[in-house]
């Protein structure tokens, strides 16, 4: 069966064989399962092959737009209200105010207008959502995220200028790199900086991830299968 055919029914066993694999990379690092958590990516699934993922007992979910999550996600989580919800996506600062009621983490903080923007808004609302520096490890210009160099200086700056807690580092390597040297220098950043969490890891390398420290990996294909288009 090719992967555009996959069903929503089948989700429930991609999602086992998914958390199998993590629980495989996990032993091999010598780390305990518990130390690593698996996002749901359901960016572009309708709302059913959620329910389905939701139903065969993962909690976790990672959105990249904040205009498609909130025509998902506020029925699920009245039904649901234990999910835990990220944003992992670039978040526009006209954006914000709808994120931070929405999200319970946002991974995409990547530059000072951004900071302001959310310190506002938290203070404003009275919500705060756990933080996630990214880092464009690559230095790739046409994507978001600080880089490296300057993350120790951007971090002191959401901290001590913008009073935002700052929960880990993420991290998307470019696609036609090895994703290892990516997942070892943001491993080291999140060391120099005392951060305890790193999102990196997607469909094809969170078992690599996971060597390296992950305590979040974002699998959207393994578990749904190709992406749909929204109607």
């Amino acid at each position: 069966m090719s992967p555009e055919s996959h069903s929503a029914a089948e989700i429930p066993e991609r999602l086992r064989l998914v958390e199998q694999e993590i629980a495989f990379a996990c032993e091999a690092s010598g780390r305990s399962l518990h130390a690593v958590k698996l996002i749901a990516v359901s960016k572009t699934m309708p709302a059913a092959a959620i329910e389905d993922a939701i139903e065969a007992g993962q909690r976790i979910f990672g959105e990249n737009r904040v205009q498609e999550a909130h025509g998902k996600w506020p029925a699920l989580r009245a039904l649901h209200p234990d999910i835990e919800l990220h944003l992992i996506g670039p978040l526009q600062t006209n954006k914000v105010k709808e994120a931070v009621a929405l999200f319970d983490v946002i991974e995409t903080l990547d530059r000072p207008k951004l900071a302001r923007a959310l310190a506002e808004e938290i203070e404003r609302s009275g919500k705060r959502p756990r933080l996630f520096v990214q880092v464009n490890t690559g230095e790739e210009p046409q994507k978001a995220g600080i880089a490296p160099d300057h993350a120790a200086e951007f971090v002191t700056l959401c901290r001590e200028t913008f009073n935002l807690g700052i929960d880990g580092l993420m991290c998307i390597p470019p696609h036609d790199e090895e994703p290892a040297m990516h997942f070892a220098l943001l491993a080291k950043l999140a060391h120099e900086l005392g951060l305890e969490e790193l999102s990196m890891g997607m469909s094809g390398d969170f078992e690599q991830a996971i060597a390296f420290g992950a305590t979040y990996v974002r699998v959207g294909t393994a578990i749904f299968g190709t992406r749909v288009l929204l109607e």
